[in-house]
């Protein structure tokens, strides 16, 4: 088994994404893994340009500002702008690699989603990213993932079933993490906008308030 240098401490997490706009499924996955994995802080990064999907609906900054509105008094949950700041196509390699050379062998956790993980072998330099992190995958309870023959084996040689095995490593395992499924997504909410209906419930209200007063995604169509 490939893994990082021999460490000890609380390990970091980073949950990116578009967050266009940030909404509960993103939230409570995140206090979630905060907490089970002892985490000492999750990161959330919001991406400038995703490689594998279409260009986000909000602005860069609008996306920051709905995201720190959210994250406002949640301990443990911190927005990192890194992704923006670069600009260009937020390629997860990269943010880790700054990351590890600003953290050194402390252990990083980088969590996904089940989907992203089968699509894992499409990313760009995705075998560098176990000599950089953890990889945390989300997953719906009693929902089994068919990963094709390389990922598989590829899982298998990496995979650990107790959290606190992260806190010895700096990179280079896989855990799979049962979290509340939330059936909410942010087209959803893009489309609940566009036809002029209220989103509200499906975010933090201060996240909520601010695209209804401000009009962000169309709203409020008159």
């Amino acid at each position: 088994m490939r893994c990082g240098t021999a460490v000890h401490g609380a390990p970091i997490g980073l949950l990116g994404g578009t967050f266009d706009p940030v909404h509960h499924g993103h939230l409570r996955p995140a206090i979630e893994l905060l907490e089970r994995l002892g985490l000492a802080e999750m990161r959330l990064v919001p991406g400038y340009a995703p490689p594998h999907r279409r260009p986000p609906r909000a602005d860069s900054g609008q996306r920051l500002r709905l995201l720190q509105y959210a994250v406002a008094g949640a301990p443990g949950l911190v927005v990192d702008a890194r992704e923006l700041r670069r600009g260009g196509y937020s390629y997860t390699v990269a943010t880790l690699r700054e990351l590890r050379a600003e953290l050194g062998p402390r252990p990083l956790c980088f969590v996904l989603g089940s989907d992203a993980f089968l699509g894992l072998a499409s990313w760009y330099r995705w075998r560098d990213l176990e000599t950089l992190a953890h990889l945390v995958v989300m997953q719906r309870p009693g929902h089994a993932l068919r990963l094709d023959d390389e990922l598989a084996e590829w899982t298998t040689a990496r995979q650990v079933f107790d959290p606190a095995a992260l806190r010895g490593r700096s990179s280079g395992l896989i855990l799979f993490q049962e979290t509340t499924p939330l059936d909410i997504s942010a087209s959803r909410i893009r489309r609940l906008i566009a036809q002029g209906r209220s989103a509200r419930y499906l975010m933090p209200n201060s996240v909520w308030e601010c695209i209804a007063n401000e009009g962000l995604y169309g709203y409020p169509q008159i």
